[in-house]
């Protein structure tokens, strides 16, 4: 038999840990805000659905389980929102507070503006679909990541991130996916500098890549269909297989693998520190003869 889970409507909370441990509960237009300045509102909380609220206070969702947010806003003032929590979703939702999300696991968001520093820090198994990003260090070493629809504006994006899929998204960042490992990227616009430095089996798929010195010192980087636009300095201490649509700009030393494009403006062999034995061709256009 399904318990039906208590209501709470049309309430302000100010207190410190105002529901705290609440158990099966729908909490619905609510405010959490007040002269009080109370924070961890919904610590610890366990089967809780809100929907329609409004957060001003810090840390509501600290170590919340199987919770779910829809049409909700988080103003500037909400510090830290999600921290130690699990089995949570968001969905219909803008946030504002710095640090969103730390530690967690299975979480997603779906129809989501966030604009928020050092967002999900160090989770497990995070989802986002049809969302906007604006943060610094966004994903940091998290793993087990799904992305799809993703637009997002920010530096140092998805440092040391393992085990993550993105499709179809607008990435406009720099730094980025530096230490990752097992990423796959598809059908996905990339702009930034320095790009992929120092990961390991970094895969790109029918992706648009701009910017200075991408995918320096990766292994087994995998680039398959794409398009580099001011890309120079590329591959330096790479071991790469690039099939790549267009041109580059210039590519640096390689160590190993290979690179094909339809034009290469320059191949830089010289200075390195370690053997280069990447071979490097352009594409035959029509109508050449050998």
């Amino acid at each position: 038999m399904t318990t039906k889970k208590r209501s709470i409507k049309d309430k302000r909370f100010g207190t410190e840990r105002a529901l705290y441990a609440l158990r099966d509960a729908k909490v619905v237009n609510c405010r959490f805000e007040g002269p009080e300045d109370g924070e961890s509102a919904l610590k610890e909380s366990r089967g809780v659905a809100v929907e329609n609220c409004s957060f001003s206070l810090r840390y509501p969702f600290w170590h919340a389980r199987d919770f779910s947010v829809k049409d909700c806003t988080f103003d500037s003032g909400v510090r830290a929102p999600v921290w130690y929590a699990s089995d949570g979703s968001f969905k219909d939702c803008r946030i504002e507070g710095v640090k969103c999300l730390r530690e967690s696991k299975n979480v997603a968001f779906d129809s989501c503006s966030a604009v928020s520093d050092e967002f999900g820090w160090r989770c497990d198994g995070v989802d986002i679909r049809d969302s906007y990003v604006e943060s610094m260090y966004f994903l940091f070493e998290s793993r087990n990541v799904s992305v799809r629809g993703l637009r997002m504006k920010g530096k140092y994006s998805f440092q040391y991130v393992e085990n993550m899929v993105i499709d179809d998204s607008e990435l406009d960042t720099k730094d980025a996916f530096w230490h990752t490992k097992n990423v796959t990227v598809r059908n996905t616009v990339i702009k930034g500098e320095y790009l992929g430095w120092y990961s390991e089996g970094l895969t790109l798929i029918g992706c648009r890549i701009s910017g200075t010195q991408p995918f320096c010192y990766c292994t087994g980087l995998k680039l398959i269909g794409c398009t580099m636009d001011g890309c120079d300095l590329s591959f330096e201490y790479s071991g790469v297989e690039a099939d790549i649509v267009g041109r580059i700009d210039s590519v640096k030393n390689p160590r190993s693998g290979h690179i094909t494009a339809d034009s290469i403006g320059e191949i830089i062999r010289s200075d390195s520190v370690m053997p280069s034995d990447c071979v490097i061709t352009e594409r035959a256009k029509e109508g050449d003869t050998e």
